[in-house]
């Protein structure tokens, strides 16, 4: 993967919209204010479902768990995901039931629709 080149603004964009994707799906997600974002990467505070905190790096190169804690940059993890998803997937056993039981409500009520 290559790392994009973005300006700090279209990484807010970017994590906002990440943050809206999964927001039904965590106790919390925000953009740290206490890393100091670049044209690279940009960095988000999330709490699971379970209560566990930790800080996300998103560059182009993906998703990385770069801290255990919010605003915390202390890991080395080399694992890149493609998606919050694939990550969340990975950490958040409750992440991934409340993702399949909305996926689950929306085809049902699609069913109902089309009936």
């Amino acid at each position: 993967m290559t790392e994009r080149v973005l300006d700090i603004e279209n990484w807010k964009l970017e994590a906002d919209a990440v943050i809206n994707d999964i927001k039904d799906h965590v106790k919390h997600a925000f953009i740290s204010q206490n890393i100091q974002s670049n044209n690279q990467r940009i960095y988000i505070n999330i709490e699971t479902l379970e209560g566990t905190k930790f800080c996300v790096e998103l560059s182009g190169n993906g998703f990385r768990i770069c801290g255990k804690g919010y605003d915390q940059h202390n890991l080395e993890e080399d694992q890149y995901f493609e998606t919050p998803y694939s990550l969340l997937n990975k950490v958040s056993p409750l992440f991934c039931t409340s993702f399949g039981n909305t996926l689950l409500n929306r085809l049902n009520n699609l069913r109902e629709e089309i009936d």
